[in-house]
Parts: C-alpha cells; sequence; structure tokens
C-alpha cells in the first residue's frame, strides 16, 4: 500500500522530454513507482484529472533567511508550487555570524531580509541551519555561504582590503562553511561588505569552491553600465580557478545599456563553449527590489550600517552622495540615476510613522513632505528607518527578459523580500512563467521551462535527490492546471495568490491542495555531502 496515489496525470518530468501519462505512487516520502497503477491501494488517492504534474519548482534566489525561522510554513512558496529554497544569498545572510557583529548585521540584513522577531542565537552554518530545522519547516531550505559574512568574521566591516592572511582565515571559513552543508558560495559586489573586497579575494576564495565542486552564485558590480566588463572580469577568474559561476538574477538594467542584452548572453555562450560553466537564473518581471540603501554609493557604507547611518548626518556628506547618485561612479551602478525618482517605489518600512509612504514612488513621497529635493528626501528616509527600508526600482525592458529567458543556460528565482508590500514576485513568479511566457508568449515549451525550474536548479546546487520525476527520488511535486496557470500579484495589489497551482508535495506529504495551505513538518533543511581533493588529502 502507498502512503500517496496520484492518478490520471500528465507528467514533465523535468528532464526536458515530453509529458507522458501515468500514475505515481509514494512511499515514506519517495517515489516509489511510476506506471499504470489503478488497481493499487492508498492511504490518500489523489486524481489530478489529466493535469500537469512536474517535479516541485526549486526557487533559485530567495530572502527567506529569517522569516523561515518565524513562520515554518510561507505560503506566498507553496502557493506557487515551490518546494526547495536556495538561501545565503547576495553574499549578505545570516550564517557565519559571530556574536560581536549581531547587532550591526541586523541592522545590514533588515531591508532585504525584515525584522522578524526571531532569536539570534546562531554562530555559524552548521547551529543556523540546526536552528532551522528544530522550527520543522514545511518545504525544503538549502544555504548558500555568504561572503560578507566571511569577510565580517575575519576582519570586521571596514573598507580596506584583504591582507593576505586575512584572506587566507576567509578560505578556511569557507571551508568549515561547506563542510557544515553549505551548497555554494554567493557574494553580492554591491553590498557591504561584500563590495569592499578586490577581485584577488574573491579569486582565493573560488580557489575553494573550485576544490569542492559548488557555484559562485553572484550578484555581480554592475548590471547595466559596466555589466560586460563586469562578467569578462568574472570569467577570467573562472578561467584561472576552474570554478562554476552562477549570475543572480541576470538582467540588463538602464535605458541606455538595454541594447548590450545579445553581448551578455554571447559573453555566456563564449565561456561556455570554453568549457568555463557559465549558468544563471533571473525572475519575470521588468522591475528589480532591494533595500534602498543601495541607492548609496559603496563608501557611504564603510564600517558598516550606524557608520553609514552617522554620515547621512552630515551636509557636506549628503551633497556629495547626491552627486554620484545623479551621475554613478566607475565601478558603482546608480540605481537612482536608471531608474528615475518615479521609478522608485518603497514597498516597506520599520517605523509606524512612515507606513502610509509604503506603495507611493519617491517624487510623490517629496510631494507630501512639500519638498522638490527628492534626493533628500531618499536619504532622510534611509535615516528615519534606520537602514530598514525596501524598494522596487523599475530599470529593466521586456525583450531582454525575454532573450535572457530563452537561453538554456537559465534558471528562474523570485527574489522575494516578503516583507511590507512587496514585489509582486515574491508570490507570482513561478506561475508567472508558466502562464505568461510559456502559454500566452511561447518563450518555451512548457517541457524545457519545467527543467529550467527542477533540474536544472538541482544539478547546479548539487540536489542529486530531487528535481527529477523518477523512481527512488524524493517526492516533492507540483499539479497544476497548464491553461489556468497564472500569476494574480501585481504592483499595486502583491499579496495575492496565483491561480492554476492545484497540488503541492513536499516529500510525500500534501502541504497544498484544493482546499488550502498546510503547516506541516515536511520540510528538509538540505546539506550538501562533500568530497573535496583537499580534504581527502588531509
Amino acid at each position: 500500500m502507498f502512503d500517496v496515489l496520484i492518478l490520471n496525470a500528465k507528467v514533465v518530468d523535468g528532464t526536458g522530454s515530453p509529458w507522458y501519462y501515468a500514475d505515481i505512487g509514494i512511499t515514506d516520502g519517495v517515489i516509489s513507482k511510476i506506471g499504470h497503477l489503478k488497481s493499487e491501494s492508498a492511504k490518500e488517492v489523489i486524481d489530478a484529472e489529466r493535469q500537469i504534474i512536474s517535479p516541485g519548482f526549486i526557487d533559485m534566489h530567495t530572502h527567506s533567511d529569517l522569516v523561515i525561522l518565524d513562520q515554518p510554513l510561507i505560503k506566498a512558496k507553496v502557493m506557487q508550487g515551490i518546494t526547495t529554497d536556495l538561501l545565503g544569498q547576495d553574499g549578505i545572510a545570516a550564517a557565519p555570524l559571530p556574536p560581536q557583529f549581531i547587532e550591526a548585521w541586523k541592522k545590514n540584513l533588515a531591508g532585504l531580509d525584515g525584522t522578524p522577531p526571531i532569536n539570534w542565537d546562531w554562530n555559524d552554518v552548521d547551529s543556523y541551519l540546526t536552528k532551522i530545522e528544530k522550527n520543522q519547516p514545511s518545504y525544503n531550505l538549502a544555504f548558500l555561504v555568504p561572503h560578507g559574512n566571511i569577510r565580517m568574521t575575519v576582519m570586521g566591516l571596514d573598507n580596506r582590503p584583504a591582507t593576505d592572511k586575512e584572506i587566507a582565515q576567509m578560505k578556511e571559513v569557507l571551508r568549515e562553511s561547506l563542510e557544515q552543508g553549505a551548497v555554494g558560495l554567493s557574494t553580492g559586489l554591491i553590498y557591504p561588505p561584500c563590495c569592499f573586497a578586490e577581485m584577488k579575494e574573491l579569486e582565493a576564495l573560488c580557489e575553494v569552491i573550485a576544490e569542492y565542486g559548488v557555484p559562485l552564485v553572484i550578484h555581480q558590480r554592475s548590471e547595466g553600465d559596466e555589466i560586460l566588463e563586469s562578467m569578462e572580469e568574472l570569467v577570467d577568474i573562472m578561467r584561472r580557478t576552474g570554478a562554476h559561476l552562477h549570475f543572480s538574477h541576470l538582467k540588463n538594467c538602464g535605458k541606455d545599456n538595454w541594447y548590450k542584452t545579445d553581448d551578455v548572453l554571447r559573453i555566456i555562450d563564449e565561456a561556455r563553449q570554453a568549457g568555463i560553466e557559465v549558468t544563471f537564473d533571473q525572475y519575470p518581471y521588468t522591475a528589480g527590489s532591494t533595500m534602498l540603501s543601495a541607492i548609496l554609493p559603496p563608501w557611504m557604507h564603510d564600517g558598516g550600517t550606524e557608520a553609514m547611518l552617522k554620515r547621512l548626518e552630515d551636509s557636506e556628506v549628503r551633497a556629495r552622495v547626491t552627486q554620484e547618485m545623479s551621475t554613478g561612479l566607475k565601478g558603482w551602478d546608480s540605481i537612482s540615476k536608471w531608474a528615475g525618482w518615479t521609478g522608485i517605489f518603497i514597498t516597506s518600512v520599520d517605523s509606524s510613522a512612515n507606513q502610509h509612504l509604503v506603495g507611493k514612488h519617491l517624487e510623490d513621497i517629496a510631494k507630501l513632505r512639500d519638498t522638490e529635493d527628492v534626493a533628500s528626501v531618499a536619504l532622510d528616509l534611509i535615516l528615519e528607518e534606520k537602514n530598514a527600508v525596501g524598494m522596487i526600482d523599475f530599470v529593466m525592458d521586456e525583450d531582454s527578459v525575454k532573450k535572457i529567458m530563452a537561453h538554456p543556460a537559465g534558471a528562474i528565482g523570485s527574489d522575494g523580500l516578503l516583507g511590507g508590500e512587496p514585489h509582486p514576485r515574491a508570490y507570482g513568479s513561478f506561475p508567472r512563467v508558466l502562464g505568461k511566457y510559456v502559454r500566452e508568449e511561447g518563450v518555451l515549451p512548457l517541457e524545457e521551462m519545467i527543467r529550467r525550474m527542477t533540474s536544472q536548479p538541482a544539478r547546479i546546487i548539487g540536489l542529486q535527490d530531487r528535481g527529477i520525476i523518477r523512481e527512488g527520488l524524493a517526492a516533492d511535486l507540483v499539479i497544476f492546471n497548464p491553461d489556468r496557470v497564472i500569476d494574480k500579484a501585481t504592483y499595486e495589489y502583491s499579496r495575492q495568490a496565483s491561480e492554476g497551482i492545484l497540488y503541492v508535495l513536499v516529500n510525500g506529504s500534501v502541504v497544498m491542495d484544493l482546499q488550502g495551505t498546510y503547516e506541516k513538518p515536511a520540510g528538509k533543511v538540505i546539506r550538501r555531502q562533500y568530497s573535496s581533493m583537499a580534504v581527502k588529502q588531509k
């Protein structure tokens, strides 16, 4: 007898192969049999009614790192069909976290990961992952060790080059974090303290991940003005180290840069033809989202959030910042220059006094404050909220989104920030891809797009037991109606569930059905098991 038996399914197995009809039997959280099973018995039977069944979707870029410690079931995730989240993004996340930096780090993460009511009682990757496990999540989570946390552990939050000794220490922290189960290394070269690192430091860390066979998942230093130069320098590092390069939320920002998209994809193709593994993920929208303080030039973040807030009180510093935001700097992208003040909307704040500003763009907020100095209003908000303020920025074009999505090296990630009135990608990314870009616009066939959401990300981060519908693999599954699936979240009303996702199973347990969602301890923390040649030789 099966635990769960799914009948009359139209199977899209995650490999890119054409669909086929089959029944699926599940025992002890694993797909135990695929075939014609109508005569078999089970504790629970689901009639798929010839709708699509696919592997559960793997979200390659998430910011659930703190929320998952407060909410074991994140409805915004499972209602999209997501069964696995990849945490630890952009080089700034939860662990490792030495006790002396906890208060400073809370403020640094506030605009990305929010301020949920949790006890910050972990210090390394192992204790952080153990804390998630004890919270009994309802879906799976894997973790990238963040470069910024590694750097902070060794040398604090200062804006200076690392010494050779400090780089050696960082490599050891990275090794320890990988041995504790991290599935790769992340960095965000626009975020402090990652943005203070020289390429020499990043290359040294890539030497370590090359030994372990895990990716560098990177928010590159430029996603517009210098995007081609940024990509080329990273490809050069991979050529020297042999590491796998994975671009986070690949995009081409700023109207004056949109023509570069073909060259962006050419660089990826040429690198792969040369034997360098390059992949990427993407969210299906023309607006990005991050903390508002990302509009500030890198030098403003030297020493951490408290130092940055202190600088914002200085009129001379504010004048310099305003000028640099309007023009940009060599090696730094100005988001406010790309989007304009009417293209930056506030998504979340921490104080009750500014809650009425959520959902408004900065020019409208300036009008509410009876001033034409919009740049000062933006700086004031960062200061008033002590950096706990999120934004949406409109900087991309639809043609580039489609071109990038059609490339075979891609995967899908929501990059969803969950606080306030979030970007609609937090609720709608995966159904939007299936409804808008597969069914309505035909960017890719369904089977190929499902591969981008399942086996492709599983392969990139080394999840060998899921991502494909196959006997013996984990029963992470999604049943959806291909004719109805679509996102409903909008920029005005973002917290809206999508349509057409019918059932979601995590490790064989139903966490969503036609009646709603269920908080069950169905999820796992997936710790990658390593066999580094360097470790073997010790």
